[in-house]
């Protein structure tokens, strides 16, 4: 069986006719029905069955489309990545990517990558809700949170770096308000809520579930505050200025810890589920371009620059 039989089995189941398969291939009806018949000789199977008045598939020709179309496809794909990998890759990415992460971090990688291939069109698009990628043209998204667990097969997704949300407070408030001694105390002050990727208004209180990995235990503490918002960078401002504690990813606040802005409040607590991920939508193959972008971000981001060499001593020990 060859590639030009492939393609005339699905032909003409596609057109459900002899003729319409035929002016589908430009060819004569008669060369459809000939070619027809001899690969049904050879497989020993009727494919189709014919009438005057209709053609229908047997469950043998079931079994040969279902094949047919895998094989077809696997033949494109095979044929693309060769023409892929004879030229410069070109075309479109189209990436989303949530805000602060996008604008800070992603947006100067995206500019690198497209120094190295002038040839592609990227188009990087910032939201705070995680679009339907597939549905909507995306390449894949560099996102904060896992892939949706509902439909986990529908989609492929790469760790790009490790991150967490720590704690912090301006050295102006932990002199004004004390310093928490452990994760209960949060309760009693003044906490900064952020409420990202969400659709409804932020709300004043949150529940922040926080581990500690040396003494591998966790604590969940109800915190509110006189402030809170969707935006992160909002909260963080608030944070600089002195009005209360924050729980931000370090990506977002290493510098301000580096120079003494922000301090860690117990810095043994963080909130381990902010990892930078790649998600993607499934497709039997990955452009090319793709795998270049991803394996690109992930060796700039493996790193994790925005970690300083070392942090700051936490809040506990700054002298307020």
């Amino acid at each position: 069986m060859e590639r030009s039989d492939l393609e005339l089995v699905l032909s003409v189941r596609h057109a459900g006719s002899l003729a319409g398969a035929a002016a589908a291939l430009s060819v004569v009806p008669s060369v459809v029905t000939k070619r027809l018949a001899q690969l049904e000789k050879e497989l020993g199977h009727r494919l189709f069955e014919r009438t005057t008045r209709r053609l229908s598939l047997t469950a043998e020709g079931e079994a040969v489309c279902a094949h047919a179309q895998r094989l077809l496809e696997g033949f494109a794909a095979l044929e693309s990545e060769l023409r892929e990998r004879q030229k410069e890759p070109s075309g479109a990415l189209r990436i989303a990517a949530t805000f602060g992460f996008g604008r800070r971090w992603l947006g100067p990688a995206l500019a690198q990558f497209g120094q190295q291939y002038p040839a592609l069109q990227i188009e990087l698009h910032l939201t705070e809700r995680l679009p339907d990628l597939g549905a909507d043209g995306y390449d894949g998204a560099v996102w904060l949170w896992s892939a949706p667990a509902r439909h986990a097969g529908d989609w492929v997704a790469r760790r790009l770096a490790r991150n967490q949300r720590v704690l912090a407070a301006s050295p102006a408030y932990l002199r004004r308000r004390g310093t928490p001694e452990d994760a209960q105390a949060l309760a009693g002050h003044d906490c900064l809520v952020v409420h990202e990727n969400e659709a409804a208004p932020a709300r004043p209180s949150d529940v922040w579930a926080l581990s500690d990995a040396k003494n591998r235990t966790s604590t969940r503490v109800q915190v509110r505050g006189p402030l809170s918002s969707n935006s992160g960078e909002l909260v963080r401002d608030w944070c600089l200025a002195g009005h209360g504690i924050v729980l931000r990813s370090l990506w977002d606040i290493a510098p301000q810890l580096s120079s003494g802005e922000l301090v860690r409040v117990l810095p043994e607590l963080s909130m381990p589920d902010a990892d930078i991920q790649w998600i993607a939508p499934w497709r039997a193959r990955t452009p090319r371009r793709v795998r270049l972008l991803v394996d690109f971000l992930a060796e700039q981001f493996r790193p994790e620059p925005w970690k300083p060499a070392a942090l700051p001593l936490g809040a506990r020990h700054h002298k307020v």
